[in-house]
């Protein structure tokens, strides 16, 4: 199957792949970049890549402390919780013994262990996206938006060698830390790059539920986009065996990085299995015991299909197979939801509903976060791919949500029940509730007995505060991004320090994701993929 050949009707705003794909027929002539003048440019940014000199590369700050040494944070504002309610604690002071949070409290510490001082930052739990695909993000952003399919670009990744595709993992994983995001639930979209996300995060120190999407990649498009049901019934071996081959990677790799990476079960959606297939997918979740993670009724097409074969909304016939009483489910996009059928199933069995804002790229629609929170879902802002920054996601949820909140309001003010979110709502989404729907109380939370998984984000600086502490410092991470992060740990590690990444060499990993994302992009205008968007 070649690009653009998909009836894409359906799927509007959802889904990191066919998203891209809204408006095509749309798209107004304009003047196109020549392949010779697209690889004269490549090439250009190539030696530019390669030549930055030592004087040019931004120093490394020196680390106040090493991954085992006990600690203190001293912050401007530390987010809390008291009485079961999210809290600011001004002037807030964390020891840290061990990876875990001792103590939090007013009253400075005089333990003779380094401090960190940060009174211009809030401190925050890190972040946790409850939807993300690491490697694909780089490769197609900005090239997607006008809009053209992300097909190519994808089966493209794939045909890279294992040092490539690490190359790109390194490269979207330290933007996701640099952005405050410690923890992943990853969907990776082919078992390799599931490989690679797991090499990365245990050199690193991040926090990851990583799995291969089923179908992945090199088989997906021509089940997900069939012209007859039978091409389904067909790859039902073959998608059997990719289940088998997931299970042995979670067990594999459960546990490692000191516990900190933990395999689920990732299948793409329901339209694009069986029931033998459920079946074997959610023996295997119960087997591993971690959960669920979905593409769940991403678009009206995804529910009516499974609705037309099996009698049931994609939500309902995961309740049959016993996915959301076996362990956690994190379904993301959800715009194709029945809301009368699914969201009371949801509500009941505390699912996640990850919401990604950006996920078909800049600007591609909006997902129905004010339904959800009316619906009292428990909802967790994700990332998807392309943008990896994930306060400007929090941002957009804030924002995309009021919107649609006030249409909604005025459109249709009889229909679906909607709720305007507010920034402790989407803070809440990016901390507690996904920690919650994890099952784990000691994450997304500064409490004693957590892990020291924070974040600080700079709240009084150029463009982001006034130049002095704000009162108010929750509504400041509305006119932040990923760049005001000038603190991310993961198990009290330092991986983002003074606002630079330091898990690892920062500029040797941007060229050398840069390098491979160059030779996607040429290989794709080699074949004139590079047509004409709309100006």
């Amino acid at each position: 199957m070649t690009d653009h050949q998909h009836d894409l009707s359906g799927y509007e705003g959802a889904c990191f792949i066919c998203g891209a794909a809204e408006g095509e027929d749309a798209v107004a002539p304009g003047p196109q970049a020549s392949r010779r003048s697209f690889m004269q440019a490549a090439a250009v940014s190539a030696l530019a890549a390669g030549t930055v000199s030592t004087s040019a590369r931004a120093q490394t700050p020196e680390l106040p402390f090493g991954p085992s040494d006990d600690f203190v944070i001293d912050a401007g504002w530390v987010l809390i919780e008291t009485d079961g309610a999210l809290d600011l604690l001004r002037d807030g002071h964390v020891l840290v013994r061990n990876g875990v949070i001792e103590d939090v409290r007013a009253a400075p510490f005089t333990e003779a262990v380094p401090h960190l001082n940060l009174p211009q930052d809030i401190l925050l739990p890190g972040f946790i996206s409850g939807h993300t695909h690491c490697c694909s993000a780089t490769p197609t952003r900005g090239i997607i938006e006008g809009p053209r399919s992300y097909q190519r670009p994808l089966e493209l990744v794939e045909k890279l060698s294992d040092d490539e595709l690490d190359a790109l993992t390194a490269l979207n994983l330290a933007e996701l830390l640099r952005s405050g995001c410690t923890t992943q639930v990853e969907m990776s979209l082919t078992l390799r790059q599931a490989e690679s996300y797991v090499r990365l995060a245990e050199r690193w120190g991040v926090r990851g539920f990583p799995g291969s999407m089923i179908p992945n990649t090199e088989r997906l498009f021509g089940i997900w986009f069939r012209g007859s049901d039978q091409v389904l019934f067909d790859a039902e071996d073959d998608t059997l065996a990719e289940i088998a081959a997931n299970l042995a990677f979670g067990k594999t790799h459960m546990g490692k990085g000191d516990g900190r990476i933990q395999p689920m079960m990732s299948p793409h959606a329901c339209d694009t299995h069986t029931p033998a297939t459920m079946a074997a997918l959610a023996a295997a979740a119960k087997e591993l015991g971690t959960g669920l993670h979905i593409h769940l009724s991403q678009g009206g097409n995804e529910t009516d299909a499974v609705r037309k074969l099996w009698g049931k909304t994609p939500t309902e016939w995961l309740e049959s197979f016993g996915f959301f009483t076996d362990g956690p489910v994190f379904g993301a996009h959800m715009t194709g939801l029945d809301w009368a059928t699914d969201a009371p199933i949801l509500a009941k069995h505390g699912a996640i509903y990850s919401h990604c804002p950006s996920a078909s790229g800049a600007g591609n629609g909006t997902q129905p976060y004010p339904e959800a929170l009316a619906a009292g879902l428990k909802v967790n802002i994700g990332i998807d791919t392309h943008s990896n920054d994930y306060l400007e996601d929090l941002k957009l949820a804030v924002l995309y949500g009021q919107a649609r909140h006030a249409l909604k309001r005025e459109l249709d003010p009889q229909g679906i029940k909607t709720v305007r979110p507010t920034v402790w709502n989407a803070v809440d989404a990016a901390t507690r509730i996904p920690a919650q729907g994890l099952r784990r109380d000691d994450l997304g939370i500064i409490k004693p007995g957590a892990r020291a998984d924070m974040i600080s984000v700079d709240v009084s600086g150029l463009l982001v505060g006034s130049g002095a502490l704000p009162p108010e410092p929750l509504n400041n991470l509305l006119y932040a991004n990923g760049r005001m992060v000038r603190t991310a740990m993961t198990d009290g590690r330092l991986q983002v320090h003074d606002s630079r990444f330091v898990a690892d060499d920062e500029d040797r990993v941007l060229a050398d994701g840069g390098k491979v994302v160059e030779k996607v992009w040429a290989q794709l205008a080699d074949e004139g993929w590079f047509n004409e968007t709309a100006r």
